[in-house]
């Protein structure tokens, strides 16, 4: 008995998530097709039903976090779905400089821990990696009130990314904590968004 569309579009799903996961945990270059698909509780084959390459997988699970269907769990503490306006934009700052999401490393939003991967990848990979830097600056350009509010939006999201990549990197936690904090504090007073 063939399986049905919704299975197929599951177990591709699957394969994304457990993709996306070990991308973040390890890199791109690290990682596996074999890992990937016992990671997801499937056999190598099963792969090739869905993907050509490992690049196009790799390109599908940077745009996964756009729409993930359950939200990680940092962004499920800090994040209402149904919020708007300045309170979403300094919900989505709050979320990305919290604690929640520099402990989850596989979990983590991509822009954070892959550009060096996405800088090294192909036209598919860096097209992605723009779609979820692209979602991250409209949210925020549209929240500002300021005649330049793109390239406001610019920086202020080069500083969210940036405030977490050295903070990953450096190895006093204090002083990690201290660079989110204040990167979140600048950033939120700078846009108007409110008190972090």
């Amino acid at each position: 008995m063939p399986y049905s569309l919704n299975h197929k579009q599951e177990t591709r799903e699957r394969i994304v998530n457990s993709a996306r996961r070990l991308f973040n945990r390890k890199g791109f270059t690290e990682v596996t097709i074999d890992e990937i698909m016992q990671h997801a509780g499937m056999t190598r084959g099963g792969f090739y039903k869905h993907f050509d390459t490992k690049e196009q997988l790799y390109a599908h699970a940077v745009t996964q976090f756009l729409c993930l269907d359950s939200p990680e769990h940092w962004q499920k503490k800090h994040v209402d779905s149904c919020a708007s306006g300045h309170a979403l934009a300094r919900m989505i700052v709050n979320a990305y400089l919290s604690r929640e999401h520099f402990d989850d490393r596989e979990g983590s939003c991509p822009l954070v821990t892959l550009p060096s991967d996405v800088a090294r990848g192909r036209k598919a990979v860096k097209a992605a990696f723009r779609q979820v830097l692209e979602m991250m600056v409209k949210v925020f350009a549209s929240n500002l009130s300021q005649p330049k509010a793109r390239q406001h939006a610019l920086a202020l999201v080069s500083m969210c990314v940036g405030a977490m990549v050295v903070a990953r990197a450096i190895d006093d936690p204090k002083l990690a904590d201290d660079f989110r904090d204040a990167s979140r504090r600048y950033l939120l007073a700078t846009a108007g968004w409110g008190a972090a």
